[in-house]
Order: structure tokens, then C-alpha cells, then sequence
């Protein structure tokens, strides 16, 4: 039996089960993402002669592997969403990354410090990979497929897709940060100017501006060019992988942050035509990328966790790693949300669902790859425990969760004077 062939067997199996599977468990409290890592254990646990898929063996294939898995899922999100960007209707998204994201780096950075007793430099790595809810794994409680009304979706939808748009690539400067520290030192005068000219404010504006003008190009080649090149009378939906390697690629050559650029180029696509079917077909292909980038991924991390990617975890790592799932996130995350729009079942649910996965690795390997981290088993270890936690957790939680939400909103909608006596109930406590 060779390795290949079994190999190409399993994801012939995979891509099957990712057609089947969201129609099976769809309105169940079981995610997609939780069938493929059980799948992934299974499969590496059986003597099938598949190599250990070990990222701390092989951080650059992981790098390059997690980093395609969250650059096409960053295009879909900026594709689907159809609320305009605007610092009012956006105001739940800025709250989270300028207020929700600093928090949990920083204390994760802390306790990871003073309690697991990482050097300083692996403790702000694992906050930095920590920091940021993924785009890829998180689709049951993100945003439907784009349609022409501006106001159809829900605050937490909304939030959670927008926040895990941006806040992939913002978490860059602090992974950045980590790196600098580990080849030099902690004294500031070593590193901290360069990371602020260049690895803050150089590496954004670049990401930022990038991904307009080029999302700004493709949107006027897409529907406004004269007729025989208007890309979107022809709806080729891999147009959208044109468009995220497009933005992620030449941003990333002139040396700016790659994630933003996807994300803002979406932001621009939509924003040249925003109620175009188009929209629909090069989310909808983006889509199917994914979900296969997202099987293929999550059957590797199953193989890793048999292989022994948790071996190193500590007590104190452990507790850490559960903190930021149901203790640090949520508090950070609600806090943020003081004063947001929406009800306040609605900041909490925003608050609880901040889900681990893909990103947190690819920052992880990155940075592994570029210098060396003490105790980076044991940090792989945490990240590992956590993205497991979250996807089970996450993934039972969210169907019910929503759709009680959903229930609760609609009453809201038929009786606005219930509205608030029906709140606690979900929610707990007010804001």
C-alpha cells in the first residue's frame, strides 16, 4: 500500500465529505470542522504509512499550506459581506480590533510569561498567534452569500465576519514584535523604531492601499471595461482566486501585509458594482476552495495531535490556552462592545464566539520559521490545545446558539416592547 496513493484516496474522501456533510449536519449542533479533525485522528491512527504531519518537522510547508487556506477565505469574507464600510456601521468591527485584539494579546503575553514561564519572546508570540478569530473555521456563525440589501445581516454576524477579516493581518505587527525581540532583545532601543516605521505603519499603509487600488482595477475590469473584456459578463467564478493571489502577491513583494490587502481588495471589489450577481459566483467559488483547503488542513491537524503535537502541553499552558477561550476573549470582547450597536445577548454572543483555527498556526509557523523560540514545542502545544477546543466547543455551540438568537430577534422585531424583558434570557447580564 503506498503512502501516495492512500494519500490521494483520502482526499478524494475528504472532498466527498465536504459536499455531504454541511447539508447532513446543517440546523445540528456538530460543525464540519469537528468530522474532519475526528476524521484526521482516525485515519493517522490507523497503519496506513502516512508520514506524522509535524509543522515544528516541516514549518514551511505549514507556513505556505495555512497561509493559502486564509487568504482565499479572507476574499470570501470580504466578498459576502454587504454592509458598506463606514466608521458608524462598522463600529462593532473597530471595537474589537482596536480594543477586544490588544487585550488578548496582552494577556496571554502575561499569564504566558508569569505562569507558564515562556521567555518574553514566545509569550508575545503566543498572544500574537492567539489574537486573531479565523476567518476559515468560523463559517456558522459568519455572514450568508452576498445579496443586494445593504442592512440583511445581524450585528454578530456581521462582527464576527468583519472582525476575523482584519484582524488576521493586524496580528502581523505583534508576531512581527515577537521575532525582533527573539533576534535581538527586549531593550526597546534595539528594535522598537524599526517595528513602528516599518513593520507598523509601513507593512498597514501598504496593505491598506494595495489592496484598494488593486481591488479598484479589478472591479473596474470586471464591470466596467468595454464589453468584450468585461470579466464579469462571463461568470468564471476562479476569477476569485485571480483576485486574492493578485492582492496577496504584489502586495507582499513590496513588502506589505498581504491578509489586509486580500481583504480590502474584496472590500473594493464589491463596493464597484455592489449588487452584481457576480459577486455571487466569485464568492460562491471562493467558497468551495475553502471548505477544501479547510478538510485538507484539519485532516494534517488530526494527524499532528496522534503524532504527538500536544505532548509538551503543561498544566499551566493548558489553563492559559482555556482562559483565552472562555475567560480572556469573552470579557475582552464584551467590554470592547460597552456601547456598541446591538442588544446585549448579541455582545455576548459576539464575545463568546471568537474562534481559534488556521491563522494561529500560519502566524506560529511563521514565526518559527524565520528564528528560533525557546520552548516552541511548547508553545505549538497551547496553540494546538486551543484551535481543539475551539473547534469542538465552537462547533456544538453554534447552531443552537444562533438560532436561538435568531428566534429571540424575531420577537424582538414582532413585539419591539418585549424586546428588552426577553434580552436576560440569552444574554445574562446587560451592558
Amino acid at each position: 500500500m503506498e503512502p501516495v496513493d492512500v494519500a490521494l484516496a483520502l482526499v478524494g474522501v475528504g472532498a466527498l465529505l465536504a459536499g455531504i456533510l454541511p447539508r447532513v449536519l446543517e440546523r445540528r449542533p456538530l460543525s464540519m470542522p469537528i468530522a474532519f479533525l475526528g476524521l484526521g485522528m482516525l485515519v493517522f491512527l490507523l497503519p496506513t504509512g502516512l508520514p506524522t504531519p509535524d509543522p515544528l518537522r516541516w514549518p514551511e510547508l505549514t507556513t505556505h499550506l495555512t497561509e493559502i487556506g486564509v487568504i482565499v477565505a479572507l476574499m470570501g469574507a470580504g466578498l459576502k459581506i454587504d454592509r458598506p464600510l463606514s466608521w458608524a456601521r462598522w463600529s462593532s468591527t473597530w471595537r474589537l480590533l482596536a480594543i477586544a485584539m490588544p487585550l488578548c494579546i496582552a494577556t496571554v503575553a502575561l499569564l504566558g510569561w508569569w505562569w507558564v514561564g515562556l521567555a518574553p519572546a514566545a509569550a508575545l508570540l503566543l498572544g500574537a498567534a492567539l489574537a486573531p478569530t479565523d476567518p476559515v473555521l468560523a463559517a456558522d456563525v459568519q455572514v450568508g452569500e452576498p445579496t443586494d440589501v445593504e442592512d440583511s445581516e445581524d450585528e454578530v454576524r456581521f462582527a464576527l465576519t468583519s472582525e476575523a477579516g482584519l484582524n488576521d493581518g493586524l496580528a502581523f505587527p505583534f508576531v512581527y514584535a515577537a521575532i525582533a525581540i527573539a533576534t535581538t532583545s527586549l531593550a526597546p532601543a534595539d528594535w522598537l523604531a524599526h517595528w513602528l516605521t516599518v513593520d507598523v505603519l509601513y507593512k498597514l499603509a501598504v496593505g491598506v492601499g494595495g489592496g484598494l487600488l488593486i481591488g479598484w482595477l479589478l472591479g473596474k475590469l470586471f464591470f466596467r471595461a468595454p464589453s468584450e473584456l468585461r470579466l464579469a459578463r462571463h461568470a468564471e467564478g476562479f476569477l476569485a482566486l485571480a483576485a486574492t493571489f493578485l492582492a496577496y502577491g504584489l502586495v507582499e513583494v513590496v513588502g506589505g501585509y498581504g491578509f489586509v490587502a486580500v481583504f480590502v481588495a474584496a472590500r473594493a471589489i464589491r463596493a464597484a458594482e455592489r449588487t452584481h450577481e457576480f459577486h455571487s459566483v466569485l464568492h460562491d467559488f471562493a467558497e468551495q476552495i475553502e471548505r477544501l483547503l479547510t478538510v485538507m488542513l484539519l485532516l494534517l491537524f488530526g494527524g499532528a495531535v496522534i503524532g504527538g503535537l500536544l505532548a509538551p502541553l503543561t498544566w499551566p499552558a493548558a489553563l492559559v490556552g482555556l482562559a483565552l477561550v472562555f475567560v480572556v476573549r469573552p470579557l475582552a470582547g464584551w467590554l470592547s462592545l460597552r456601547g456598541a450597536p446591538g442588544r446585549p445577548a448579541e455582545h455576548w454572543v459576539i464575545a463568546l464566539f471568537g474562534i481559534r483555527g488556521v491563522g494561529s498556526f500560519y502566524y506560529l509557523a511563521y514565526a518559527t520559521s524565520r528564528t528560533d523560540f525557546p520552548q516552541a514545542e511548547l508553545i505549538w502545544a497551547t496553540v494546538g490545545l486551543v484551535v481543539i477546543v475551539s473547534v469542538v466547543v465552537h462547533g456544538i455551540a453554534a447552531t443552537p446558539v444562533m438560532q436561538l438568537l435568531d428566534r429571540a430577534g424575531e420577537r424582538t422585531q414582532e413585539h419591539p416592547e418585549r424586546g428588552r424583558a426577553e434580552e436576560p434570557a440569552l444574554g445574562g447580564a446587560r451592558s
